[in-house]
């Protein structure tokens, strides 16, 4: 015969006897009905195997069997106060996991933000994971982290999206080019060569579009997949870039 389960509502009610040594204390505090509560203790002494309780004269008393399962009613009931404190918690961001997931270029400003959000909230450990976009879209699609920052979110993905800060895009040139230090068209530029970021790269795509909508070609003579090797490309001379103000 297979063994009976003990439930947190029959150690409930077990505790509350054991605390008011009555059964219809226990059953008034509960807001049960005595052969309710008289139920419950019957089926955890069957699972036990041994009465809990046994009378003394008119006083209700515990057996061995019954101190026993007491102290461990009481120490299960202190972990699951425990464990309600964590979700508490983990609910107020008191303490617990954040992951999120960033593409290059918010590498350049979220830290800032992270670093105010540690301070409000010192027992949350942060992890951070800098990748190209089509990375981040594929831990994305696995559910890995808890936030994601990027320019361009895939379309076919339900997602709750918020702005998070304005990126302004804008054009690199070496010290002593004609064009340093004026506010120019892009289309000005056009007998220039460009460097410019990946093919699936999220700033490259919003480059993509927006010359895109004003019909404008760019040469571009180099794709470089990192923000760092494209300024010190610029600033050798080997071409202009388009890359965010951040």
């Amino acid at each position: 015969m297979p063994r009976r389960r003990i439930t947190f509502r029959q150690l409930e009610s077990f505790a509350a006897v054991a605390r008011h040594r009555s059964f219809s204390k226990a059953a008034e505090e509960l807001h049960l009905t005595q052969p309710a509560v008289s139920l419950q203790v019957r089926q955890i002494a069957e699972s036990v195997g041994l009465p809990l309780f046994e009378q003394a004269g008119r006083a209700l008393v515990l057996t061995e069997a019954g101190e026993e399962t007491l102290q461990m009613a009481r120490a299960l009931d202190d972990v699951w106060t425990s464990f309600e404190a964590a979700i508490a918690d983990l609910k107020g961001l008191k303490r617990g996991r954040l992951r999120v997931a960033l593409v290059t270029t918010a590498k350049y400003f979220l830290p800032r933000l992270v670093g105010d959000f540690c301070r409000r909230h010192p027992d949350v450990h942060v992890e951070l994971e800098v990748a190209d976009r089509d990375h981040i879209v594929a831990r994305m699609r696995a559910n890995q982290d808890d936030f994601y920052v990027m320019v361009y979110p895939p379309e076919d993905l339900q997602l709750k999206t918020y702005p998070l800060v304005d990126n302004e895009l804008v054009v690199i040139a070496p010290l002593g080019h004609w064009g340093a230090g004026r506010r120019l068209q892009l289309a000005e530029l056009g007998g220039e060569r460009f460097i410019f970021r990946e093919t699936g790269s999220g700033s490259r795509k919003m480059i993509d579009n927006h010359l895109a909508k004003l019909a404008i070609r760019l040469d571009i003579r180099l794709t470089v997949s990192s923000n760092e090797a494209i300024r010190e490309l610029v600033a050798s001379g080997a071409g202009l870039a388009v890359i965010s103000r951040t």
